[in-house]
């Protein structure tokens, strides 16, 4: 392989790399606003109930 298939195919690497980690970090954040969304909705249900 040259040089430059080299040097192409480790860029992609790191992009892929990165990629997986926003990716990761984007679920989590997307499963903390559920867990968020889902105790507000417990709380408002609560709240309805006690009226």
């Amino acid at each position: 392989m040259t040089t430059t298939v080299k040097i192409g195919a480790a860029i992609m690497l790191l992009f892929t790399l990165a990629s997986c980690a926003n990716t990761i970090r984007g679920v989590g954040r997307d499963a903390a606003n559920t867990v968020d969304a889902t105790q507000s909705a417990g709380r408002n249900v609560n709240h309805a109930a006690q009226r």
